[in-house]
């Protein structure tokens, strides 16, 4: 524990007393900074967790910076950054998913990007947050960059037992992801099993559209859901975000207290 960090000890004790919580991902070719900002708000008001910074291409140098400073005018929420290259770097965040990509077929995606980034985000001051990042079937965007053998949707114990490698190997967080925009999110039998081999949290991203599929991703295991297409749809409206977001953070909330209601029976 006492290699733990303020976010890292943040998470485990949102994950405790509420049983999930909601991270909204913004990627910053996808808004300009100030509607960034406003985003940022909309997600406080709306009770989210944390706030993801990342995309797969395009999420670094200038903007990066003015995204993550906009972010934090407007919300005193955590910002963890959820890099896409070893550009995705900047000091005004406060923490950072140190990830590497288990299941890719470019060794430089499991060993060789975290190798070349590591002093330069150890001169940052960034939190680290080690991460195994596990790419499920279809993998859109993240998984063609990233050279992914993507898990597939009917072979739930591969991405369990995946994510329990990399546990052993040392992360603190695993992250399922089935890519941006994808149409559904990691399936609720994967998650499951995921979840009963390991014993650090377990993030579901892409695919998390709406109400139904945040609540349950939480109900089947997972600890954090991302947040992120279904947000960046409505950005030009920031009232149908935040109205949205409310549902989504209501839903979690819900599917944590099933949860801890099942595992007390």
């Amino acid at each position: 524990m006492n290699h733990f960090g303020k976010v890292y000890k943040s998470i485990l004790k949102g994950i405790e007393e509420k049983g999930g919580l909601a991270f909204v991902v913004i990627d910053p070719p996808n808004q300009e900074p100030h509607l960034a900002g406003k985003l940022a708000k909309a997600a406080q008001n709306a009770g989210v967790d944390a706030i993801a910074v990342g995309g797969s291409v395009g999420a670094q140098g200038e903007l990066l910076d003015s995204t993550i400073l906009q972010i934090k005018e407007n919300s005193s929420l955590p910002v963890v950054l959820f890099p896409g290259n070893i550009a995705s770097v900047s000091k005004h965040a406060d923490a950072i998913y140190f990830m590497s990509m288990l299941n890719s077929l470019d060794p430089y995606y499991i060993t060789g990007a975290q190798i070349a980034s590591s002093y330069p985000v150890k001169k940052t001051g960034l939190e680290i947050l080690p991460t195994s990042y596990i790419v499920v079937e279809p993998g859109r965007a993240v998984g063609w960059v990233g050279r992914a053998q993507p898990v597939p949707r009917d072979l739930p114990y591969l991405a369990a037992v995946t994510a329990l490698a990399g546990q052993y190997m040392g992360s603190h967080l695993a992250i399922l992801e089935s890519g941006g925009g994808a149409s559904s999110p990691a399936p609720a039998e994967m998650i499951s099993y995921t979840r009963k081999l390991i014993d650090i949290p377990l993030v579901v991203a892409g695919g998390v559209r709406n109400e139904r599929y945040a609540h349950d991703c939480i109900k089947a295991g997972a600890d954090i859901v991302h947040i992120g297409s279904a947000v960046e749809d409505r950005s030009g409206n920031i009232s149908k975000a935040e109205s949205l977001l409310k549902k989504m953070v209501e839903a979690v909330r819900k599917a944590g207290k099933e949860k801890d209601q099942g595992g007390k029976q």
